[in-house]
């Protein structure tokens, strides 16, 4: 080069083209080197959430799992807490006179001293329980010899 060639604008255009296109080469080159270390670190990054969500996979479900248990047996104990205030009154019914004579009457067929029992049967409902063997329209013993027979029967086969 001489000196006026030096000077010469398409040597200086020349010159300012391969300076940039080093810039740009050697800045794309660290770029590059940067997304490789981001993609490692990335990689590293995933690897590290999937060991923390398989290492606490396990643990959260039987968390879910015994809170699912917790709300039931909750749920239990609301329904026998209910069912013992349900008893309680019945055993308080019971303690009243006249509500055991009432039952006692209806449930056994027992009539007072003096009183004449009737028992009302229904045409259709007597042919029914002809044909259902139901037995809430017969009396009570009636059920239970049926009963023992049926058990006894039940043992011999």
């Amino acid at each position: 080069m001489t000196g006026r060639d030096r000077f010469s604008t398409a040597t200086r255009i020349r010159l300012i083209g391969e300076q940039t296109a080093a810039r740009v080469y050697r800045s794309q080159t660290k770029r590059q080197a940067r997304r490789s270390r981001l993609t490692g670190r990335a990689a590293l990054l995933a690897m590290v959430i999937c060991t923390l969500v398989v290492a606490l996979a396990y643990p959260i479900r039987q968390y879910v799992a015994q809170r699912a248990e917790i709300a039931d047996l909750q749920r239990q104990r609301q329904e026998t807490e209910e069912r013992v205030e349900q008893l309680r009154d019945l055993k308080a019914r019971w303690q009243d006179d006249a509500y055991a004579e009432q039952q006692i009457r209806l449930r056994l067929h027992y009539v007072m001293p003096g009183e004449t029992g009737y028992i009302v049967i229904d045409p259709d409902a007597a042919e029914q329980s002809r044909t259902d063997l139901g037995s809430a329209d017969r009396p009570w013993y009636r059920n239970l010899w049926d009963g023992v027979d049926k058990a006894d029967a039940a043992r011999d086969q």
